[in-house]
């Protein structure tokens, strides 16, 4: 198997939110491709905040692009220099008011989607967190912060209230993560 070449490369659309490129590829067989669409988009972080007594933080907000609210991780995008452990811990901060004296653990780093965006989800894991602030929202952020018990994670996503893929699969991650701990003690 081949890597596709790419043959030209020009931005349809930019903007600080993300850029839309039009590639020209050329397939291994040499078929061409002339019009392959490609989203540009940062990096982002997520993270399932965990409390003291196992209760998971989350939040729900309104998600334009799909008309609903959903529940789901914090998250968001590191700002300026910030190192993807200190974006996701100021983003928990910001977004629910939670914080915790420990590391960041770093679950994973995957492609979003890879056939058509660039940019990666980073995921973390905050144990110990504990509510030590206000919420410090953007002005475009409006966000109802909900505390749920570890153990409730399994229904509301078998239910359909937590409908959002990254949520799910941090939620997936942690349990795993957690099962290997009590093994190792």
């Amino acid at each position: 198997m081949e890597k596709w070449k790419k043959l030209s490369s020009d931005y349809v659309f930019k903007s600080p939110f993300g850029n839309l490129r039009r590639d020209k590829i050329e397939l291994p067989d040499g078929n061409l491709i002339d019009t392959y669409f490609v989203n540009e988009y940062d990096d982002w972080v997520n993270a399932i905040v965990l409390t003291k007594d196992h209760h998971i933080v989350l939040v729900r907000q309104y998600r334009h692009a799909a008309q609903d609210f959903f529940l789901e991780i914090p998250a968001g995008k590191p700002e300026g220099n910030e190192s993807h452990a200190e974006a996701i811990v100021r983003e928990v901060r910001e977004e629910t008011g939670y914080t915790t004296e420990l590391e960041p653990i770093k679950l994973g780093e995957f492609f979003v989607n890879p056939a058509t965006q660039t940019n990666k989800v980073i995921t973390y894991l905050l144990l110990d967190s504990y509510r030590a602030f206000e919420q410090d929202l953007d002005p475009t952020e409006f966000i109802d912060v909900h505390v749920v018990e570890l153990d409730d994670m399994d229904k509301l996503i078998a239910t359909g209230e937590i409908n959002q893929l990254f949520t799910a699969s941090a939620y997936y991650m942690v349990k795993s993560f957690l099962m290997n701990r009590l093994k190792e003690k």
